[in-house]
């Protein structure tokens, strides 16, 4: 090898080290902030799907003390109205919604 070609590859050897230094810890910084920003909006997230499950658990606890409570017989009620319509003479067409 010339002599001159060593003497430029000696500075850019040493300036590249530091270089390549500087890249990487940017980037590693950048990907930490990446990291960080979506642990943040999961974070978020996850809160407001833990709060909508609580209230979709509160609703169908409601909906079952309706449906398990003795005194609300659904069915006898369906009945009285189908009685009712019935006796008005309102016909109720179940054969075709068959």
């Amino acid at each position: 090898m010339d002599t001159g070609i060593v003497a430029l590859l000696i500075p850019v050897m040493a300036l590249s080290i530091p270089i390549f230094a500087i890249v990487t810890h940017h980037r590693r910084k950048v990907e930490e902030m990446r990291l960080e920003a979506a642990r943040t909006t999961n974070g978020a997230q996850g809160a407001q799907d833990s709060a909508r499950v609580q209230m979709l658990e509160d609703r169908v606890a409601v909906l079952e003390r309706i449906v398990t409570d003795r005194s609300y017989d659904v069915a006898s009620q369906i009945d009285a109205l189908r009685d009712d319509r019935q006796a008005s003479g309102v016909a109720l067409d179940l054969e075709k919604r068959r």
